[in-house]
């Protein structure tokens, strides 16, 4: 996780978020969510950043989204990372929904509601 963080920093991306899934998924155990200003930069501080996981062992991370330069997400196993320009990260809101408090409802509740 401090890699991550770390290297976003250096990177100077901007408003860099991190949020723990703990208890909300298993998918991963955290994930940040940062902005660039343009499609180079988002693609900069992209392979930057693998190129440090990589570094510190992390082989099997990869990057989805590298082409539209819009949103990137790059998966570093147990930390996803989000990757946006500012009108997309914005619009998606991705951050609001993954903090959102989740009510656990039961079959029985879905029923009358």
């Amino acid at each position: 996780m401090a890699i991550v963080e770390t290297s976003l920093d250096e990177d100077k991306a901007d408003d860099i978020k991190v949020i723990s899934l703990e208890g909300k998924t298993d998918i991963a155990d955290y994930m940040v969510v940062a902005s660039g200003t343009s499609s180079r930069r988002l693609d900069s501080i992209t392979e930057h950043l693998i190129e440090r996981l990589k570094q510190s062992g992390i082989r099997d991370s990869y990057a989805e989204g590298r082409r539209g330069g819009e949103w990137v997400l790059v998966d570093a196993g147990d930390v996803i990372v989000h990757l946006f320009r500012p009108e997309a990260r914005e619009h998606y809101a991705i951050e609001k929904l993954w903090e959102a408090e989740f009510v656990e409802r039961t079959s029985q509740d879905a029923v009358t509601a």
